[in-house]
């Protein structure tokens, strides 16, 4: 008579995650997302996941999976700056725009690499997605760098950027309807009486191009001018748009109104106008552009037209995670906001 089979405690050692997969009836790749605690994989997936690993025994191991997947669980967060005579990052807006980027990332377990971009290098892009280092790219702007987001796109790097449509575009953007905007804030100084007002942005870059494009057409409804000796071509940075509206007053430009690409510009207005002896909005009706924290904290109160940065965050971590997936990743404009506060 052969002596009972003796029962053994220790798990099989040499199961594999598609082994894993096979019990649970889904993908490897969703093996991994659910054991990663991945809240693109649905709790109670996740939880019915880790159960059968632990059950049959399956244990992690980090090395062959960072391996297999070639996913470092980390997307890089540029800022291109090479637009910039001093490419800083502390701009309100930036800093407003990084915080909300690093909750989205952390709610989806991604952490975040941040990159500054300050000079223009053939195949930047490229090399801020390396595998193993960084599984995609967000970008927060456009700058003056259009054609090499787009070659890098052409490439298949998952990415995506905070701006507006451009032509012959092969990535997608996240962004506020531009044109509408500065149509939104011309019309509301328009309505006020304004009847010379001067555009302060570098309609060179991108996204400002649109909103001196909306100012334009908010001018040609109402039949007035968009004056030439208007166009200030003003930096985003505080001390340059001071020193940009200072010699449109101290040149004897006259004009009654301010459309500003941002609020920081407009803020920077306000104190070069109340500087020469005249008031706002009583004398010049400014507005801006973003609605950063400090908008409604300015003297007066700043009038400005609102983008929604933390729902724009959202949907630019959505779209680069979608790319990163291999799925179609489409743009989303947003729609902007007119804020009347004090300064229109």
């Amino acid at each position: 008579m052969n002596p009972p089979r003796r029962r053994t405690s220790q798990p099989p050692t040499n199961l594999q995650m598609s082994d894993i997969a096979r019990l649970a009836g889904v993908s490897e790749s969703t093996v991994s997302r659910a054991l990663k605690d991945s809240p693109l994989i649905a709790a109670s997936t996740r939880e019915r996941i880790r159960r059968l690993a632990e059950e049959a025994g399956y244990v992690v191991n980090p090395v062959a999976s960072s391996l297999r997947s070639r996913q470092s669980g980390v997307i890089t967060v540029a800022v291109p700056l090479v637009h910039a005579r001093e490419p800083h990052l502390f701009d309100p807006f930036m800093m407003t725009m990084l915080a909300h980027l690093a909750d989205a990332l952390g709610d989806r377990g991604y952490n975040m690499l941040l990159a500054k971009i300050a000079v223009h290098q053939d195949g930047w892009v490229r090399r801020l997605q390396q595998p193993g280092r960084s599984d995609g790219v967000i970008l927060i702007g456009q700058s003056s760098e259009h054609a090499a987001i787009n070659e890098a796109a052409r490439t298949g790097i998952p990415l995506t950027a905070w701006g507006t449509r451009m032509p012959a575009q092969k990535y997608p953007v996240v962004g506020t309807d531009n044109r509408l905007g500065g149509q939104l804030g011309t019309e509301h100084l328009i309505r006020h009486g304004r009847r010379r007002i001067a555009f302060l942005g570098d309609e060179r870059l991108p996204e400002v191009a649109h909103r001196h494009d909306g100012y334009r057409q908010a001018l040609r409804a109402a039949g007035l001018k968009a004056h030439p000796d208007l166009l200030v071509r003003s930096p985003f940075s505080s001390g340059d748009a001071y020193a940009s509206v200072r010699a449109l007053i101290d040149g004897g430009a006259d004009f009654d109104g301010v459309m500003a690409a941002s609020d920081v510009i407009a803020i920077s207005a306000i104190r070069a106008i109340t500087e020469s002896g005249r008031r706002v909005p009583q004398d010049v009706s400014v507005v801006g552009f973003d609605d950063i924290l400090l908008a409604e904290h300015a003297h007066p109160p700043l009038t400005t037209v609102r983008q929604e940065l933390a729902q724009g965050a959202v949907k630019l971590v959505d779209t680069v995670i979608a790319a990163i997936r291999g799925e179609q990743a489409e743009s989303t404009i947003l729609p902007p906001t007119l804020i009347v506060r004090a300064s229109a």
